[in-house]
């Protein structure tokens, strides 16, 4: 099944850096999300960022629990985040943590593709399966 729809972000808190050596620099970022559409509900997201001497060579790895509805179905999961900037060459891959679902989700596959719009705007695609 897809799911389909936008999500808002706030409470974007940046840690000071845990290491900073050398030009590269290792971080914790926490902040929260809003879903809307087929999957809605929030969420909390923990990131690692590392950040180099070139602004579009950077990468950080994230856990996010999302309570909500999926399609009519309550309950959370969790998402692990794997991101890379390879000179603004960009990749991600968001995947469900197996057997992470709880409440009506509980078994819940998948993974999800975030697009963020040149106005900031944010969507999220997800090919999941229960």
């Amino acid at each position: 099944m897809t799911a389909k729809g936008t999500f808002d972000t706030a409470n974007w808190d940046a840690q000071p850096p845990i290491e900073n050596r050398e030009g590269v620099s290792i971080g914790h970022v926490t902040l929260s999300k809003t879903f809307h559409g087929d999957l809605t509900g929030t969420s909390v997201v923990h990131l690692l960022v590392a950040t180099t001497e070139v602004e579009t060579s950077r990468s950080y790895v994230a856990m996010e629990r999302i309570e909500g509805t999926l399609d009519g179905r309550s309950g959370s999961f969790v998402v692990q985040h794997n991101a890379v900037s390879d000179q603004g060459e960009q990749s991600l891959r968001i995947t469900v943590v197996p057997d992470s679902g709880r409440g009506e989700l509980a078994g819940l596959r998948g993974e999800m593709e975030i697009v963020i719009e040149a106005d900031g705007g944010h969507s999220y695609t997800f090919d999941y399966r229960l």
